[in-house]
């Protein structure tokens, strides 16, 4: 049976991707506009190939699948098999529902705009449940994953490539916004991930650091390191207490400060990742 985290997971995978066709459709199709994608692909493939474009999104995405399963693992292919066939099927939906859709905005620069946010939102969810919504997302984690890459470089990385074929097709203008476009995606994403993912570490100066020490361990649930810190002025001997938290903890743990000791002097700085190095095998 599936637990409640797994459902929870799933539901954000599938809102993500719907978020992602949904750019796709309303805003990158219409514009004609290729920014790096397996949609985008399919798009200008459609201009050879007699299918639509969910068609061929679909063969593409099998394709990239069986690459991502076989290197990057079954947990990620497990999740990106669901988004793969979620994907262009959404994409259809989109095509039989509103057949014919035409540019929102009449202008390819504000289709390109409007793309890049409303997908780039779509792709945070996605990553951050680490799957992907397919096609070329499957390149960009396997760049994060064997060159450590950010993610949003990557994916910029590998949809330059897609940009510069849209020239077979495509005028030189529409191929310049598509390439700002992927750019500008990246950073996108990768200013929401951080955004998701930022942790702050703290450290605490107190004469009352066992109190807060036992908030941090016991009411927070989080871990703490102590460190013996020396004064330049007077050489006293103090004890500073240095810890990790999230959003939520942080907030909790400054208004305990501020009613506990609100001399205490705090030092914050932003983390990114936090990660532990494995023991070295035998």
């Amino acid at each position: 049976m599936l637990n409640k985290k797994t459902i929870k997971e799933y539901g954000l995978i599938t809102v993500g991707t719907a978020i992602v066709a949904a750019a796709v459709y309303f805003f990158m199709i219409p514009g004609n506009l290729t920014p790096g994608s397996a949609a985008a692909v399919a798009l200008l493939l459609s201009n050879v190939i007699p299918l639509p474009i969910s068609a061929i999104t679909f063969i593409l995405n099998m394709t990239l699948l069986i690459v991502g399963f076989l290197l990057i693992g079954p947990e990620f292919g497990a999740k990106t098999i669901y988004t793969s066939i979620l994907m262009p099927a959404i994409m259809r939906i989109y095509e039989v529902t509103v057949p014919n859709m035409v540019s929102i905005n009449q202008d390819p620069l504000l289709d390109m705009l409007c793309y890049a946010v409303v997908v780039s939102i779509g792709l945070a969810i996605v990553f951050n449940c680490n799957a992907s919504s397919g096609g070329l997302d499957i390149v960009a984690k396997l760049m994060n994953k064997y060159l450590r890459m950010d993610m949003g470089k990557a994916m910029s990385v590998s949809g330059m490539a897609v940009c510069a074929t849209a020239l077979l097709f495509y005028d030189l203008k529409t191929v310049i916004i598509s390439i700002l476009g992927t750019y500008f995606s990246g950073i996108v994403v990768d200013y929401i991930i951080f955004g998701m993912n930022i942790k702050r570490r703290v450290c605490i100066l107190s004469s009352k650091h066992e109190e807060i020490l036992n908030y941090i361990l016991h009411d927070l649930h989080s871990g703490a390191s102590l460190y013996e810190a020396i004064g330049a002025y007077d050489k006293s001997v103090r004890t500073e207490i240095v810890t990790i938290v999230d959003k939520q903890e942080y907030s909790k743990l400054m208004d305990y400060l501020q009613k506990t000791d609100p001399k205490a002097f705090v030092t914050v700085y932003s983390v990114n990742e936090v990660s532990y190095v494995p023991k070295k095998l035998k």
